[in-house]
């Protein structure tokens, strides 16, 4: 880790990493307020993201009283990355992160995710309830299983560009490009203010990984950007797209699991995110509270302030 990295890390209040062995792999984790110890809660990262975009809500959850760890999932950062697809599946994610709370001697934790984090999260609750007691989740929704495995599904929609089709399709291709131009393709996807366009031809992240003059503006200054340079010229982009490779797997593997949450949910939208909002969710999740804020995809990130305060609002009337 360069020192310009760990100087950001050092004036965001960002911690240093350990590595834990859990669940037959190494995971990165970032961990703050271990003076709160006995009161757990695990920020999960979402695509092609870090646990450093957490940044921004490490300092107030620590003040609020909240033992933090923030791990790089596997396939990310210094995490290990399996070469085996399968072991990527929505089992082994989960399974990190409930031998993530034993390592820490933790029964359960709260659960924030955004994105594919939020994913993981989602499917935690129902695969192990016992370890989730609340759960505040970004971006995501949860998706409903439907009669067709996903990429079959996907596929018939949107057509063989579509991203996650082409990474279960194509597989490789997206990856070697996205590794050619890491610095590029993170400038390009990590952006807000987005103006609503028609799709481009071909496929999005290659796309991303070539455009010269991406629209909208800068999500995060040069010094932030490079810690998710740095980390993925390092990985490479593999490991986070075999979670996309096991979609049609995690289908099969939650086909007998009943699609009801229980425990106390948030759900926070951004407004100009280009997934749609569940019109079903509260059928799922009984339990729920919505928050929408005016911004895009990274939410946590592009309206650090009012989402942290949302997530702190929230979880004072929960523990109230």
């Amino acid at each position: 880790m360069t020192n310009e990295i760990s100087s950001v890390f050092n004036s965001t209040h960002f911690p240093n990493p350990t590595l834990i062995s859990v669940n037959g792999v190494e995971l990165e984790v970032f961990e703050a307020g271990k003076e709160n110890a006995g009161k757990p809660i695990v920020l999960c990262h979402g695509f092609p993201e870090h646990a450093f975009s957490w940044r921004h809500q490490v300092s107030a959850l620590v003040a609020a009283g909240y033992h933090v760890i923030i791990p790089n999932q596997r396939g990310y950062g210094n995490s290990s990355s399996p070469t085996e697809v399968t072991e990527y599946d929505i089992a082994h994610l989960t399974g990190d992160l409930v031998a993530l709370l034993d390592y820490f001697g933790y029964e359960d934790a709260t659960f924030v995710g955004h994105d594919w984090g939020a994913n993981v999260v989602w499917n935690l609750a129902l695969l192990h309830p016992k370890r989730v007691n609340k759960i505040i989740n970004l971006a995501l929704p949860y998706q409903e299983r439907g009669e067709q495995p996903w990429i079959e599904l996907m596929e018939a929609i949107f057509g063989g560009d579509f991203y996650f089709v082409h990474f279960n399709r194509q597989a490789g291709v997206a990856d070697a490009i996205m590794n050619e131009n890491t610095a590029q393709f993170l400038r390009n996807i990590f952006r807000k203010n987005v103006p609503p366009t028609p799709p481009e031809p071909g496929m999005l992240m290659i796309n991303l990984a070539r455009a010269e003059n991406p629209p909208g503006e800068p999500l995060m200054e040069d010094n932030e950007l490079s810690v998710f340079v740095s980390a993925f010229e390092s990985s490479g982009f593999t490991g986070s797209i075999n979670w996309y490779r096991n979609l049609d797997r995690n289908w099969h593997l939650m086909a007998d699991v009943p699609p009801i949450i229980h425990q106390p949910t948030l759900m926070i939208y951004g407004e100009q995110d280009t997934i749609p909002k569940s019109e079903n969710l509260k059928n799922i999740v009984p339990n729920l509270d919505i928050v929408s804020l005016d911004c895009g995809h990274w939410i946590q990130q592009e309206k650090p302030e009012e989402a942290t305060q949302s997530i702190l609002k929230w979880l004072e009337q929960q523990n109230a």
